[in-house]
Formats: C-alpha cells, sequence, structure tokens
C-alpha cells in the first residue's frame, strides 16, 4: 500500500473507509471536524457509498452510529471533548448494551483550550464506561488503531474510543495505508432484545457481562503491539509516556533512551508492564496529555512507599498541553526552547468579520439594552460568542451548547428584567429547542435572538440542520406567531430592528426574534465555487 502525508484527523478518516465504514455520524467541533469532512469529499466514500452527513447533536449522532451497527455494519462517530458530555447518556449505555457490527468512537480532546472551553480528558470517560480505549503516539499509530480497532470492536462486541488530542488531530505525518475491505452486509443477532432493551433485569446481567469482559480488554491491552517497554540501563528514574506525549520524549532523546521507558497508547493500563517498571526503578515519572489519570491510577496501584511524579506534583504543569521544551524540564535537562512566541509579536485576538450579520444583531442589541438598567444577555457557543470582546461587550456568558436560553430563563424566574438569550441557528438546533420548550410551557419573561447565519460557521461552514426551519420548530414549540420575528440584519433595517428588539422586551412572554443573512465567509466560498 502507499504511504500517504496525513493530518492525525485524516489518517483516521481513510483509515475507517479502508477498515470497510459503512457510515459516519458527527456534529462538527474542532478538533475533530476534518474526519468527518474528509470522508464527504473522499472519492471513494461516495463510490461505497458511505454515508456521511452531520447530525443535529453528538447524542444524536452516537444513537444513529449504534442503529448502523445493530444492522452489523462498521460506523464511526466522531465529536470533540465537550461533545461527548452531550453524547454521555448514549455513550454510558452503549458500553452496557454492547454492540453488533464494529464501532469505534473518536474523541479529539484540547489541552491548552484553544478552541474550547474546557480541557477535559476523555480517558475518565474511558474509564468510567469500563471499554477499551486507544490513544495514538503517531498519525500511523492513529491509522491503524481505527483500523484494526473495527475487528477489535466486533470480536470483544463493545464500542472501541479513540482518544486524540488537538497536535495529534492538526499536524502531519506519512502514513503507510493498507488494503481496502468490503462494506459488511446487514446481519442480525438473534435474541438482540435481551442486549439492546435496558430495562433493570436486562441492565443488571448486561453489567455483569461488562465486568467479566474487564479480564479480555485487560489481556488484550497487556498483549497489545501499542505498549511497549524499553529497557535501559539507568534504573534510578522509570518513565511512563502516554499517547502523543511519547513522541516528546523521543524528541529529547534522538540517540535512544537513557532510562527505562513504557510507552502506553492502549488501555486499560497494562499492570503487568507497570508493575515491571515499578520494580526495577527507583522513582516514576508519568507523562501524559491532559488530566493526570494513569498517575493517579498508579498511585492507586502502588500504595505508599514509591516516588510518583507528573502533573499531581508539579513536576509536570497541571493545566495547558504537553510539548517537548516540558518534558525535557521535567527530565531535568536543559531547556532551549524552540517553541517560545517572541516578545515582540502581540497577540491579536478573533473578532466578526466584516460583513458579518452577528455584528449588526449587536450594534442593535446593545443600543437597546443601555436603556435599561438590569439588562443581561446570555450567549453561547458560536461565532457569535466573538460578542464579548471589543467593540461589543455585549454578551454575559457562555458556559455550553443552549445554556443560552436556559440561563435566561433562570434569571427570568429570579425576577431579572430583561432577561435576553442570544444564540446561533445551528447551536439553537444541538441544544436549544428543548431550553425554548421549557420557556413556552412557563411562559418565561425572556426575550431570545436566534441569530442566523445558515451554517455552522465557527468550525468551517458545513450544513446548519436549522437552515431554512427555524420558524417552523418555533411555532411548532409553542411561540406565539405573534412574537416569532424575522428581520435581515443590515444598516438599512438597522431602525427597524431595534424598535423590534424593544417592543419584544415589552412583551411579558416568551419572544424570538431571528435575524437571517448568510454568513459571509460561506457566500464568498459559494461565489467562487460558482466562478
Amino acid at each position: 500500500m502507499e504511504k500517504q502525508l496525513f493530518l492525525g484527523d485524516e489518517a483516521i478518516a481513510q483509515a475507517a473507509i479502508d477498515a470497510g465504514l459503512s457510515g459516519v455520524y458527527s456534529y462538527p467541533g474542532t478538533p475533530s471536524t476534518e474526519i468527518t469532512e474528509y470522508i464527504q469529499n473522499s472519492k471513494l466514500a461516495t463510490e461505497k457509498n458511505i454515508y456521511s452527513k452531520w447530525c443535529s447533536n453528538e447524542k444524536t449522532a452516537l444513537e444513529a452510529a449504534l442503529g448502523m451497527s445493530y444492522a452489523g455494519k462498521r460506523v464511526l462517530s466522531c465529536m470533540k471533548h465537550v461533545g461527548l458530555n452531550v453524547a454521555a447518556d448514549a455513550f454510558m449505555n452503549i458500553a452496557m448494551s454492547g454492540i453488533n457490527g464494529g464501532m469505534v468512537i473518536i474523541t479529539a480532546d484540547d489541552p491548552s483550550m484553544h478552541s474550547s472551553q474546557n480541557e477535559q480528558d476523555s480517558r475518565v470517560y474511558g474509564n468510567f464506561a469500563l471499554i477499551p480505549y486507544f490513544e495514538p503516539s503517531t498519525q500511523q499509530e492513529a491509522y491503524d488503531m481505527v483500523y484494526e480497532g473495527f475487528e477489535l470492536s466486533e470480536k470483544l462486541g463493545y464500542p472501541v474510543l479513540v482518544r486524540i488530542t488537538t497536535r495529534m488531530a492538526h499536524s502531519r505525518a506519512g502514513v503507510q495505508t493498507k488494503e481496502l475491505k468490503p462494506q459488511n452486509t446487514i446481519h442480525l443477532e438473534e435474541n438482540a432484545h435481551l442486549k439492546y432493551i435496558l430495562l433493570p433485569v436486562n441492565a443488571r446481567r448486561r453489567y455483569k457481562i461488562l465486568l467479566e469482559k474487564q479480564e479480555v480488554f485487560l489481556d488484550a491491552s497487556e498483549n497489545s503491539k501499542y505498549n511497549q517497554y524499553f529497557d535501559a540501563p539507568n534504573k534510578k528514574l522509570g518513565i511512563v509516556a502516554c499517547g502523543i506525549a511519547f513522541n516528546y520524549l523521543q524528541e529529547n532523546y534522538p540517540n535512544g533512551f537513557e532510562n527505562p521507558v513504557l510507552k502506553i497508547s492502549q488501555y486499560p493500563l497494562p499492570k503487568k508492564k507497570l508493575l515491571k517498571l515499578v520494580e526495577e526503578c527507583d522513582e516514576i515519572l508519568v507523562l501524559e496529555d491532559g488530566f493526570p489519570v494513569v498517575e493517579e491510577q498508579l498511585k492507586g496501584y502502588l500504595g505508599i512507599g514509591l516516588k510518583v511524579h507528573g502533573r499531581l506534583d508539579g513536576t509536570l504543569n497541571r493545566d495547558g498541553e504537553l510539548n517537548p521544551d516540558r518534558v525535557r524540564k521535567a527530565l531535568g535537562l536543559d531547556v532551549i526552547s524552540y517553541y517560545e512566541v517572541p516578545t515582540i509579536v502581540e497577540n491579536r485576538p478573533p473578532a466578526l468579520c466584516a460583513g458579518c450579520g452577528h455584528r449588526d444583531v449587536y450594534e442593535a442589541l446593545n443600543e437597546v439594552v443601555k436603556e435599561y438598567k438590569n439588562a443581561k444577555v446570555f450567549s453561547d457557543i458560536g461565532c457569535y460568542t466573538l460578542g464579548a470582546l471589543p467593540p461589543f461587550r455585549a454578551i454575559e456568558s457562555c458556559i455550553d451548547m443552549g445554556a443560552s436560553i436556559t440561563m435566561a430563563k433562570g434569571a427570568a424566574d429570579a425576577g431579572l428584567f430583561p432577561s435576553i438569550a442570544v444564540l446561533g441557528d445551528s447551536t439553537f438546533t444541538h441544544s436549544g429547542m428543548t431550553g425554548l420548550l421549557d420557556c413556552v410551557n412557563a411562559n418565561a419573561n425572556v426575550l431570545i435572538v436566534i441569530s442566523d447565519n445558515e451554517t455552522t460557521a465557527m468550525t468551517g461552514g458545513q450544513d446548519s440542520s436549522a437552515t431554512g426551519r427555524i420558524h417552523a420548530i418555533c411555532k411548532g414549540i409553542g411561540v406565539d406567531p405573534n412574537h416569532l420575528r424575522e428581520i435581515v440584519p443590515l444598516k438599512k433595517n438597522y431602525e427597524e430592528m431595534k424598535n423590534m428588539i424593544r417592543e419584544e422586551i415589552e412583551y411579558e412572554g416568551v419572544s424570538v426574534i431571528v435575524p437571517c443573512r448568510e454568513c459571509i465567509q460561506t457566500f464568498a466560498r459559494k461565489k467562487k465555487l460558482k466562478k
């Protein structure tokens, strides 16, 4: 097979196609977005009729993926780390039910929060769900783990989680691809209801089976080619390097390791290999990108006595991503940094694009809000979150997808007036609709502004589930049609938009305003494609 230069995301996507994929179900979220986009743009995937449309959110994506697996076909579901929070209900229960066709779940974590509101570690979810999971150290391993992960999933009868980080997702390396496998045909399990109906009588039985499988999962990890022990003469310090941290360690020892090293890229933790390292070395250093997951487990295994260094004792930074310099410092080596940003370089904060409809919305909203003493604007996750920065400084919050509406409702319930929510079209159909239903059921005194740019703009202009449907959805949920209003956010409509906002603030009940104008970036791309 030929070698290709791939991003980590692209290596994962190609591996899934080559492994006989029948469908990918995802919601866009950096740094995972390019996986699904690669499949959508793949000529081979099109020829093989691989399903690859975006879903409304990560929960619907993972549930649809289980449906395809139920039918016996191989399926991929991709999301960023916070997306797994949205899908957690399905994720935890799929770990109980198990699968039929091979299922690989990709979570792309974002240490240092380059494009996220937290830097949680998806390995915690892997341990929580008691399923096997991988953490590649190279793009080649990312490819191999996904390619082989489908077969392992079918062999074990459970989903396999693959955890990557931003640096793995968005850096390139040469990858050797493998033969293209045919897709599975539809094949159904006998007595499938005993797996998939998680009534207590079945759920208790499925949980016992999952617990019994732990020895099988552990044996697979102990014998995995991705977990390697490298011996070395200096036993004073033993090093555990997880996933991409192994790559950083290698950069600091180009001529070979001076201390024993255990590379871990498949979980659950290979206890025998860990104990071998512990028995041979005086102290242990744990290198892992994210939370001190392995460090905490290792201390739990060992009890008191052996020194274990890492993120918990300050040897490594507790927050932010690792890099070769930070690893070098933890090893006690002199640091000659190639990664420091020169002080002469000024940070340039992100800004809404010139010509963006969100700008007109915020300018009008700001002017009206000044008329009210206690007005608060709760916002959400999307391009419009930049309304928190100068020159607008228009919003008060950005917590999680959909929280703008529910926070505005809670504040209104507390007596705050006016209480306003701003969110985008894709966020509305992702997680805002249920919040709107709560508002309607309670007749909450809130104004909700759904700033519709007809795309999922923040992650690159993917299709939005809301396009052309917002008015009908709001009406169907029960918003009074007299207080469900639309406007095109342009300078010529500025005074009309201000009056509309003012009128709907004064209405005692649920109001929805939908300013709708296509994203300037997607409009430009479409224009270019037409040429």
